[in-house]
């Protein structure tokens, strides 16, 4: 079963094969919607239907923690940074959150929090509760007090330099002049981290002048505030009214508070906008009262928010808690409930994907919900359009929890027009042609055309060039098909005959000699590429950023890699063993990984490429000062000095690899009290076995 026949299918029924494939297509389709909303500033589903993409997602890790993947959304936080801007590495990772939809997901995240720290459950945690900002995530760096440096979140490593732009806005000071009635000093570096927005009296305010111009019109005011702040010319960006709100921090050169709390009153001292309805919250009681009370006057505000964000108070236990890859585990987000409005369901049309999968997609008359004209959404695939009996002349139902297309949630069957008929999946795609099959235990129809279908073709390339791939300035979407469609670029490799692929430019509408030299620099500049993002690029079906970077890391070179996954064709091989028994991929990974690379036109391809690129092997982070640098630990019993997650944590980040059981290949258990089945065979195996105590003690 591939992964667009699992997505209705209920977490708890999915087998191991199945979860990974369905892990697989999430990663997909999160890292998609990312690039939509935070690079494009142009999103394409509903906050509810992308938050209910990340919650089947956590579902599923939960379940098999073994098949988490390195490129999961869980790992990952908005997308990379666009064209025309220079980036920026944070020192510091911009981080997301993770996000509650109820009060006992509230009350879950403060237990969470009990059981890491090993707090007794009647333990008063302390939580910052505060408005969730529908803006732009922005960091502002100041050395000496001195403004010197703005960047956007992207995607939490890397950000866009928005230096000149954000110094325009009012709301930040170009020095900090400190009252420093709280004490410590102002620290010689500071980077302070919030959210851009605009007033929706001032959003009014500025389409109606738009309007008069005859410019473009926003949708709503995020959509409004990130736009300004992304123009190449700062003063377009001045003449917006933009504002901003404060609320964490970066790199720090002296933390001098020690709680949440305190940081806004330094925050406020130091000439900082910060938002005023921040409270203190207690206890659970405490933090829904605050959410009850924010979502009553939640259209009282002149901003835009969609939900709550709650933070640990404590520094230290904030320190103790730290994070997963995307988010931390001192802090959430309560999101608020949806807006729903009704609308005609005038056509449902089909869409071709990169692996072939045929998606219904609704065009809606159409309608403003909440401040936003919405006209599209997905359907999906034919069992979410029969589960809804939803047919085209409908009266729709159709819900938004942001600025974003919303998902159908219901039909009006009163008014359905009559002779509405049943919506039937076509039985060959629209593409090419070609017969559309569903195989059993399905829910999607995928097309059978491979290679000579041109949408299947044109999304690979597409693939082949994003930017956490080949990442080819030039080379975006449209110049993809266009390129395709006139025959030109046909293979990954056609892309890197520059004389060739650039020669057909000359004289063409929309290509000036200055253009076409920058497109051959910037094919020029990506012939030497890291492994991982060479593995990433080649599209192969399981293999996402976070495996192919696992890869990279366990056979370190291109040539090691591929005669690997020659050796490992034998499935009763040793080569095939040491595949599958890396972590996180298991046969289902494997027979993807070995069918890729045992097809014909597969290999022709990649010595092509072979032949035009330099790829870098695999850089290694320097964990020679660990003493478990490289070592496989197992952690068993009840850990009584630290929560399990955070000895887990705290291992990884010594280059540990912590595994779930125990093998010959263990190097450490970590025993606590009530130990069994792992001890024993720790013991059988000759494992070394060691207390809590004396793992402290190890890695200090």
């Amino acid at each position: 079963m591939t992964s667009d026949g699992l997505r209705t299918q209920p977490v708890d029924s999915l087998r191991p094969e199945d979860a990974a494939i369905e892990l697989e297509r999430l990663a997909g389709e999160i890292a998609a919607h990312d690039d939509r909303y935070y690079r494009d500033d142009a999103p394409e589903i509903s906050d509810a239907d992308y938050d209910a993409l990340r919650q089947r997602n956590a579902a599923i890790e939960a379940r098999y923690p073994n098949l988490i993947r390195k490129d999961s959304p869980s790992n990952k936080v908005g997308a990379a940074p666009a064209e025309g801007f220079a980036k920026v590495t944070h020192s510091v990772p911009m981080l997301s959150l993770g996000n509650a939809f109820s009060e006992e997901d509230v009350a879950d995240f403060l237990d969470r929090v009990r059981r890491f720290l090993s707090l007794p459950a009647d333990e008063v945690v302390e939580v910052m509760a505060e408005p969730k900002i529908d803006g732009l995530s922005v960091s502002a760096r100041y050395e000496a007090g001195k403004f010197v440096m703005a960047a956007t979140r992207g995607d939490g490593r890397e950000g866009e330099n928005i230096t000149e732009n954000l110094r325009t806005l009012g709301d930040l000071p170009e020095t900090i002049i400190a009252k420093d009635l709280l004490g410590g000093g102002i620290p010689d570096v500071l980077e302070v981290r919030g959210e851009v927005y605009m007033a929706k009296s001032d959003f009014q305010a500025l389409n109606d002048r738009q309007a008069a111009e005859g410019a473009k019109v926003f949708a709503n005011p995020r959509n409004a505030a990130a736009g300004s702040l992304r123009q190449k010319d700062p003063a377009v960006t001045a003449a917006r009214p933009l504002r901003v709100f404060f609320y964490s921090w970066g790199e720090v050169s002296d933390v001098s508070w020690e709680t949440q709390a305190e940081f806004y009153e330094k925050l406020a001292d130091w000439g900082f906008q910060t938002n005023s309805r921040a409270r203190l919250c207690r206890s659970l009681n405490e933090i829904m009262g605050e959410y009850a009370k924010t979502e009553t006057e939640r259209a009282s505000l002149d901003y835009d928010i969609d939900g709550m964000v709650y933070k640990v108070n404590r520094l230290d236990w904030q320190g103790r808690l730290g994070q997963v890859s995307r988010a931390p585990r001192w802090a959430t987000a309560h999101k608020f409930a949806a807006e729903k409005a009704t609308t005609v369901l005038e056509k449902i049309t089909v869409q071709v994907g990169r692996t072939g999968v045929l998606t219904p997609v609704a065009n809606l008359t159409p309608v403003t919900v909440g401040g936003v004209v919405v006209g599209r959404a997905t359907l999906h695939n034919e069992d979410y359009i029969a589960e809804k009996d939803i047919r085209e002349g409908d009266t729709v139902i159709i819900q938004r929890a942001g600025d974003v297309i919303p998902q159908v949630v219901e039909v009006v069957p009163d008014k359905r027009p009559q002779g509405a008929q049943p919506f039937v999946m076509p039985e060959t795609c629209p593409e090419c042609g070609s017969i559309a099959i569903r195989e059993e235990g399905e829910a999607a129809k995928r097309c059978t055309g491979g290679l000579i279908c041109p949408a299947q073709a044109v999304e690979r390339l597409k693939h082949f060039v994003s930017r956490d791939a080949f990442d080819i300035e030039g080379l975006g979407a449209k110049n993809i098909e266009s390129f395709w469609g006139e025959g030109w670029l046909k293979s990954p490799a056609d892309i890197f005959d520059v004389e060739t692929l650039t020669g057909h430019l000359d004289g063409r509408e929309g290509w000036k000699q200055k253009s076409i030299e920058n497109l051959q620099r910037a094919i020029e500049d990506r012939r030497e590429i890291g492994l991982d993002r060479f593995v990433y690029a080649l599209g192969i079906p399981q293999v996402g950023q976070a495996t192919a970077r696992l890869l990279a890391r366990t056979y370190g070179s291109w040539s090691a890699l591929k005669a690997a996954m020659a050796d490992a064709q034998d499935r009763d091989g040793e080569a095939y063993a040491d595949l599958i028994d890396i972590d996180q991929i298991g046969p289902s990974v494997a027979d993807d990984l070995l069918g890729f690379f045992a097809e014909d036109h597969n290999q022709e391809v990649l010595r092509q490429l072979e032949a035009a690129l330099d790829v870098q092997d695999m850089e290694v982070a320097d964990t020679s000062g660990s003493p478990v640098a490289g070592k496989t630990v197992v952690f068993t019993g009840t850990l009584e000095t630290m929560g399990r997650s955070e000895a887990k944590a705290k291992a990884e980040s010594l280059g540990a690899k912590v595994s779930g059981s125990v093998s010959k290949k263990t190097d450490y258990v970590v025993a606590g009290p009530g130990a069994g089945s792992k001890l024993k065979k720790a013991a059988e195996l000759g494992v070394a076995v060691l207390t809590e105590e004396e793992w402290a003690d190890l890695v200090g």
